[in-house]
């Protein structure tokens, strides 16, 4: 058995940070939205520093298609949440 890497351990760090941090505002947001309120500010340039983060760990997450899955998850989140924001804003 092989010793995790250093890559290992800065997937991992991602991913503990998304899931205490990340994933319980995008929840709050993907609630936000689905009772058709529009998004702040605050709420935007959070999206877009996860958006930027991610396209940031791109290269690191190619490497290990084992994450893959979950990643395509998260984006999959991400666009439902601003596709939907987008309507709202459209409908406001």
């Amino acid at each position: 058995m092989t010793a995790p890497s250093k890559e290992d351990g800065v997937i991992l760090a991602l991913i503990e940070r998304f899931e205490k941090q990340r994933l319980p505002r995008l929840r709050s947001l993907k609630g936000k939205i689905d009772a058709g309120e529009l998004l702040s500010d605050e709420d935007l340039e959070f999206l877009d520093t996860v958006i930027h983060d991610a396209q940031h760990s791109k290269p690191l997450i190619d490497k290990h298609p084992e994450w893959q899955a979950f990643c395509a998850e998260v984006v999959h989140l991400y666009e439902t949440i601003t596709e939907k924001a987008l309507n709202n804003e459209k409908g406001s």
